[in-house]
């Protein structure tokens, strides 16, 4: 298999930085796309670049989505644009529909326009899609069909893309540990990435359905199946994400049970030889569940099937304090990734200034580093989040008495400020 990544330069990183960094293959720009966003009232910086170095320019597809996702991806956009001009590079955006937006506007989730200029980007920052996964109020589109439910568009996403390895970094960061809902001296120091399968497993396997059985009753059915190719590839992914971080791989599984499971750990384990700098163990996802909420310090990378990484992937998200403050990077083997947070659309809040942007402006730095390359500019965006909490700015979700409470766009100011101000540091 080709491998995905690629060696970079290395740069001094901050903490946040050092949990999320691999190395990435950068991807040559496809065509310069044209803004069809409203121009940010918020100045950006302009950076003069000799004739003799044109700027970098890079074609990214913007998803804003459903709820907050709007919001938040136009704090994301002007972040990514300041700290990429910092760094020589420009950017085109192309906002496209998807999820419930896309139905209301063509009857799909996903239109094909929207796919095939995703795959024609760069890379593709993505808000959020659907309603309130939280809440057992129905909302608009909890009635469609299957094939018409905004989530639906999701997972078309994935597979037109072909991305099929799901990076979710989980780290406590110092100024939210008191966020946590564990203990300090449990939730402190930590930092693991949880690798999940994205595009197999019992999410996309076959038969499933609707039927009756012999009492005629009814019944639903899905399929739990993974292909040796598929446990492969994401395999080798999770191996060398250990190799970047802390040498240490946990696979999850359900190998006791499940045939699927069995196989999986079969050919995880066949692979660890080729990998003799990491360390593999292997948990059964119950423990792994329990294990995370009573030592998380343990794990350093997870690697796990679909179903599993989707459950597992968001437990350890709240280890953090917030939902809210965590990116998420999936990618394939070529073409372009795709970008997003792990919080859902929250349209109990959507419009009231109220979301946390952060995990879309983290969300905005993978982006650079794994989809383009461009660690330097990533770096910009990682430590102005951190300054930016340094400096006492909180949204609704992780504010504590003794910080100042802000909305999504001031957030998203001081984080701006805080690029701004590296730019009156090197000056």
């Amino acid at each position: 298999m080709r491998n995905r990544f690629r060696r970079q330069k290395k740069v001094q990183t901050t903490p946040m930085a050092a949990s999320l960094q691999l190395s990435a293959r950068p991807f040559k720009p496809h065509f310069q796309s044209k803004s069809l966003s409203k121009p940010s009232s918020i100045r950006l910086a302009t950076i003069r670049c000799s004739a003799a170095t044109p700027p970098k320019r890079y074609s990214i597809t913007l998803l804003p989505g459903d709820g907050i996702g709007p919001e938040v991806i136009s704090v994301a956009k002007n972040v990514l644009k300041l700290a990429g001009s910092l760094e020589g590079i420009e950017f085109g955006f192309q906002e496209m529909p998807v999820g419930g937006c896309a139905l209301d506007l063509t009857g799909v989730p996903l239109p094909e326009e929207t796919l095939l200029v995703a795959k024609q980007s760069d890379a593709v920052l993505l808000g959020a899609i659907g309603g309130n996964n939280f809440s057992s109020t129905l909302y608009k589109w909890d009635s469609n069909e299957k094939h018409l439910k905004p989530e639906t568009g999701l997972l078309q996403l994935r597979s037109g893309l072909k991305v099929f390895a799901n990076l979710r970094p989980a780290s406590v960061l110092p100024q939210l540990v008191d966020a946590s809902t564990l203990k300090k001296e449990v939730a402190e120091g930590v930092d693991l990435m949880v690798v999940r399968e994205l595009t197999g497993g019992i999410y996309f396997g076959k038969p499933r359905g609707f039927s009756k059985n012999e009492n005629g009753e009814e019944i639903g059915f899905n399929t739990e199946v993974y292909a040796t190719y598929e446990i492969d590839r994401i395999a080798r992914i999770a191996f060398e994400t250990a190799q970047k971080r802390r040498g240490k791989l946990c696979s999850v599984d359900k190998a006791n049970v499940l045939e699927a499971s069995m196989l999986w750990r079969k050919r995880v384990t066949a692979m660890a030889s080729e990998y003799p700098d990491v360390e593999l163990s292997h948990m059964y996802v119950d423990n792994a569940a329990m294990q995370l909420v009573r030592n998380p310090k343990q794990f350093d990378t997870i690697v796990t099937n679909n179903i599993f990484g989707d459950i597992l992937s968001d437990e350890a998200s709240m280890i953090t304090g917030s939902i809210g403050m965590l990116p998420s990077a999936s990618v394939g083997e070529s073409g372009p990734g795709l970008f997003e947070p792990i919080h859902g659309s929250a349209p109990d809040i959507a419009g009231q200034d109220k979301a946390n942007p952060l995990a879309t402006v983290l969300s905005a730095a993978m982006l650079l580093r794994y989809g383009l390359g461009e660690g330097n500019a990533a770096k910009r965006i990682e430590t102005a989040v951190l300054d930016t909490l340094d400096r006492g700015f909180r949204t609704g979700d992780i504010y504590e008495a003794g910080t100042k409470l802000v909305g999504c766009k001031e957030m998203g100011e001081e984080v701006l400020k805080a690029v701004e101000s590296q730019i009156r540091a090197a000056v």
